[in-house]
């Protein structure tokens, strides 16, 4: 028996990076995956893996910022496998990398839709199907630059800090109705994002990309960036009953990166 046999989880931006490994790591533990994105054919290629693996999964195009597409999101999935066991607001977009006075309101519009109001839409509607089980799990992804200010990257970090703010207040709203909310702050994660986020800030600050990379690991306490399967592993401790006890709590996973 896995840790989460039977459960059924929605995982928004399943189909690449963290999410792909944490619709990996749930389907592994037993749950019934599904995995949302705007993007398809990486949504797809996650439920094959997942089904080759022996899993049942499903994919819907879900735009996280359009209210109606996150109501059909979960009346999907519920229509589908009978209920909503854990939620993970996984989706993102990195936004622009600039000084504030050269990013337009679309652009930081933008990141606040998909990054913040996306995990809101998710979270209200699944908590209605939680709240009438009486029970559930929301794991959000945040980030490090939700602890520390993080300049040329305003509207990433407003989003993510205020990521946190919704993690702790969902918690206090919904412990009683046996539903936890807990976060993630993944720092710098190994992989495509992440050599996506230096080439922007070499070419706003006029560093080079390995003199950015070098600023970025020589900060953390063990010398590397963490990768997508650790963030993953924490994410299922935070839906599984190994963390009963935790609710309205962000953990950082960024190699010791804030200590420093």
């Amino acid at each position: 028996m896995g840790e989460l046999t039977d459960k059924v989880a929605i995982i928004t931006g399943g189909g690449r990076g963290i999410g792909r490994n944490i619709a990996l790591t749930y389907a592994r533990e037993g749950a019934t995956i599904v995995v949302a994105a705007r993007t398809v054919e990486p949504l797809q290629e996650t439920c094959a893996e997942i089904e080759r693996r022996g899993g049942r999964a499903i994919y819907l195009r879900t735009d996280v910022a359009a209210e109606a597409d996150c109501e059909r999101m979960v009346e999907r999935a519920v229509d589908a496998f009978g209920r909503v066991d854990i939620l993970v607001n996984n989706v993102g977009i990195a936004g622009p990398t600039a000084k504030i006075t050269n990013i337009t309101l679309a652009e930081w519009q933008e990141s606040i839709d998909i990054n913040l109001t996306g995990c809101w839409l998710a979270s209200r509607e699944a908590l209605k199907r939680m709240a009438a089980q009486r029970s559930g799990n929301i794991v959000n992804i945040s980030s490090l630059a939700g602890r520390v200010g993080y300049p040329l990257r305003t509207p990433y970090a407003a989003s993510k800090w205020a990521m946190i703010g919704l993690t702790q207040s969902l918690a206090l709203e919904w412990g009683r109705e046996g539903i936890r909310v807990n976060g993630i702050c993944p720092g710098a994660v190994a992989g495509d994002r992440i050599e996506q986020v230096i080439k922007a800030r070499a070419t706003a600050s006029g560093m080079t990309e390995e003199a950015v990379e070098q600023s970025i690991v020589g900060r953390s306490a063990i010398g590397r960036m963490v990768t997508e399967d650790e963030c993953a592993r924490v994410a299922l401790f935070l839906a599984s009953d190994a963390s009963a006890g935790i609710t309205g709590q962000s953990i950082n996973v960024d190699a010791g990166i804030a200590m420093s």
